[in-house]
């Protein structure tokens, strides 16, 4: 079982502790004794009424950061300002000086580890990536402010490493499984409003990474930062899958039919998805329009193209096995969607 990888340490912060991620990481620490401090931007009674130290405010905020470090051993900084659209200047301010505030408040706190929760879109380069290992250089050069501000932002943290405070970054790919408030319901949702298109051929892999496979790597991480002296994992970023590729349209399409919905089989070729987003980022510009477009260049190069990763560095480095595989996930994610639809 995933759950009995052995935790040991002292009170630990969870930055985004409220969040999908977030949440399970907390559940895992709080089952092995561990004290835990989260920040979130509301009150958190249920987290409250489980021992759970709940700071209030944003991480941009000094008195906040410094607040929350307080009595840390470890920071695990998994909150981000996440999504395809927005403005640069709210990603920047919720992604870079939030983190860079964090860094600096755990450094005067004498905090020993901070384990950064990245993503692979700090790579991005609008081409395919198959098997793609950490040596690509981070982006500086997409339509998206998120994958540029976490870039940004994960250059910040390795920069920090060192002997006193030790950093390491993790790339999770499309984290899933029972309780997504985003991905999955999202893709049913889009399906079930017959708004789901094939972008491109259909034939693109992608890397997906199960929760508790990416708890495990967080507290993997924790552990490989720890010694007498700094190991191979201070101030370097993994890549953090299942480890099992699949074909994205596939797997989408045998999630519905799972589910008793009709499977997507309408296609939108790569270069017309991308002409659509580019008017849709216009609109979005000029007018009062909420939410985020339907299409944007950065989401049409996404579902379309090749987006896995070598996992073979955090195998090497952190120990890292994926325990929850694909088809379990899946079989378990379809059994909890019809056991709320019913």
């Amino acid at each position: 079982m995933t759950d009995n990888l052995t935790i040991t340490g002292g009170p630990v912060l969870v930055t985004g502790g409220a969040g999908f991620l977030g949440s399970h990481l907390v559940d895992r620490l709080l089952a092995a004794g561990r004290t835990v401090t989260v920040v979130s931007r509301r009150e958190q009674p249920a987290l409250a009424a489980r021992g759970v130290r709940v700071v209030t405010g944003s991480l941009h905020d000094p008195a906040v950061c410094a607040e929350a470090v307080r009595g840390a051993t470890t920071v695990f900084h998994v909150a981000a300002r996440v999504g395809v659209w927005g403005r640069y200047a709210d990603f920047y301010r919720d992604n870079v000086i939030a983190t860079e505030t964090l860094l600096a408040a755990a450094r005067a706190a004498g905090v020993g580890r901070l384990v950064y929760t990245s993503t692979p879109s700090v790579v991005y380069n609008g081409r395919n990536l198959a098997g793609a290992d950490e040596t690509l250089p981070l982006t500086e050069n997409c339509p998206s402010p998120y994958p540029l501000t976490k870039a940004l932002a994960e250059r910040a943290v390795l920069a920090a490493a060192g002997a006193s405070l030790r950093t390491t970054a993790l790339r999770p790919h499309l984290i899933w499984g029972v309780g997504d408030p985003h991905l999955v319901p999202r893709v049913l949702a889009r399906a079930r409003a017959g708004r789901l298109r094939i972008i491109g051929r259909g034939e693109n892999h992608v890397d997906m990474v199960h929760v508790r496979n990416a708890v495990d790597a967080h507290l993997l991480a924790e552990q490989a930062l720890g010694g007498a002296l700094p190991g191979p994992a201070t101030g370097r970023a993994y890549f953090i899958t299942n480890g099992e590729p699949v074909g994205l349209w596939t797997w989408i399409n045998g999630l519905l039919t799972a589910l008793g919905e009709p499977p997507v089989t309408k296609k939108i070729p790569l270069g017309a998805a991308k002409v659509v987003g580019v008017i849709c980022e216009a609109l979005w510009r000029v007018l009062p329009l909420k939410g985020e477009p339907p299409m944007t260049r950065f989401v049409a190069a996404e579902l379309a193209k090749d987006h896995w990763f070598s996992i073979d560095a955090a195998r090497r480095d952190l120990g890292y096995e994926p325990k929850v595989t694909m088809a379990a996930g899946t079989a378990e994610l379809v059994a909890s969607l019809k056991a709320t639809s019913d």
